[in-house]
């Protein structure tokens, strides 16, 4: 690979268009301007893409000058706060889990807890799959579920209930399960949702990235959650192994996305605060993301001795609305991507072609395909993940949210993409 003409379907680094200045004049916004209605762009914010005013990308390295990453001190403070608490809650959580399940319990319940887990988190992959947070984030939102609102849960409970009594001919268990729980559980999932979009608002772009901190999240925090409950179904059962089975087949199968779907709830609705970014607005959209969440929750802990006809005919179209949520944004995504690396094709950066190739899925796995067979796929998804995160930046610049900051970011990252597209060619 050591020329251009390798490339699938057209040439990326020359041609008439790079260089040239885009064709929208900077006052009416252009009419395809908002694709989809996830990430409306108001006219006042609008501007066009920079010209690329860098040589053909054949002959392109990136500057050393642009080559820093993209960690922020607010990020990092996140992050080594995050894991500090972590730590500091297992002193709390895992007495507490041991105590309650003794360690044979603790053993074998954690082993069984990573199965439901792989399901929620192999769901986050999937979701996540077009424009990947950081793994250090994620990494958070895990360690905030599975350890951080456990504790947070544990530490509150006892005051919530001091502060509110069951209503009249309401026993006590029944609110702890139906009130108390579906409260401060969510809460205390959510509040990592707000610390994420408060702190690593750069990387907290829509909807789509709220479900997926929310469910990696409720992920964390049901497999701490699962092990408790696999763990007592051992140690305070005389048929430990008929109860192990019949509590996996009720929270291991028959609902492993349950907390997923409640918090999710919050993360869908942080999402869309975070398209038009505002301090108050975020914490406002926290406060209003609890309801359905807690709502969910608390339908879910309501069901019965009719459990089974409950979860068919409540649950599971919830489950599928879910899924049908899920796909709806998905596809708003690759459109919104589209778009925006449309308006980069008129500046110059990208041809017709590459900004198809670069929007679909069916297009980017054709493009690894393709690079597969010279040894250069691993350039090929830096490229097309490079190519997707500049879209997304272009998006919040338009949002009109920290524009000067994301400038910058834009700047580097057009030169990033140069660089991996040469990295593929070369």
């Amino acid at each position: 690979m050591t020329s251009n003409e390798h490339w699938p379907q057209h040439n990326p680094s020359g041609g008439q268009r790079y260089g040239q200045q885009p064709p929208w004049p900077g006052q009416p916004l252009p009419q395809q301007a908002n694709p989809t209605w996830m990430g409306q762009v108001r006219p006042d914010h609008y501007r066009a893409a920079p010209a690329n005013s860098f040589a053909p990308a054949a002959h392109t390295v990136m500057p050393p000058a642009l080559a820093g990453n993209r960690t922020t001190m607010g990020v990092m403070g996140l992050v080594g706060g995050g894991g500090f608490l972590a730590f500091a809650s297992l002193f709390l959580v895992l007495p507490y889990l041991v105590g309650n399940t003794g360690v044979t319990g603790f053993v074998i319940g954690f082993i069984a807890s990573l199965i439901p887990l792989s399901a929620v988190l192999l769901a986050v992959y999937f979701i996540d799959r077009w424009e990947p947070e950081p793994k250090r984030l994620l990494l958070f939102a895990f360690l905030w579920g599975a350890a951080v609102s456990i504790s947070v849960t544990l530490l509150i409970q006892p005051f919530f209930a001091l502060a509110a009594a069951p209503p009249v001919g309401m026993d006590y268990r029944t609110f702890a399960v139906t009130v108390q729980a579906p409260v401060v559980e969510e809460f205390a999932k959510s509040l990592g949702l707000l610390l994420l979009l408060v702190f690593a608002r750069k990387h907290f772009d829509g909807p789509v990235d709220g479900v997926v901190f929310a469910f990696t999240i409720a992920g964390g925090f049901a497999f701490t959650e699962n092990i408790l409950y696999f763990g007592r179904a051992i140690a305070e059962s005389s048929t430990p192994g008929t109860d192990l089975a019949v509590v996996f087949f009720l929270r291991g199968v028959m609902s492993p996305f349950a907390h997923a779907i409640f918090t999710g709830a919050t993360g869908l609705i942080l999402g869309f605060a975070a398209r038009r970014w505002h301090t108050g607005m975020s914490v406002v959209a926290f406060f209003v993301g609890l309801a359905p969440a807690m709502f969910l929750h608390s339908m879910w802990n309501s069901m019965g001795q009719d459990f089974l006809v409950q979860y068919i005919v409540v649950q599971v179209p919830i489950f599928v609305l879910a899924v049908v949520v899920i796909v709806v944004l998905r596809v708003a995504e690759s459109r919104l991507t589209r778009q925006r690396l449309q308006e980069y094709a008129a500046a110059g950066w990208f041809t017709p072609p590459e900004v198809e190739m670069l929007s679909t899925a069916g297009g980017r796995r054709s493009a690894v395909r393709w690079a597969k067979q010279f040894g250069r796929a691993p350039q090929m998804k830096s490229f097309l993940r490079s190519a997707t995160q500049l879209a997304f930046t272009r998006q919040r610049i338009l949002s009109g949210r920290d524009v000067p900051a994301h400038q910058l970011d834009e700047h580097r990252q057009l030169a990033e993409v140069v660089a991996r597209r040469d990295a593929v060619l070369r």
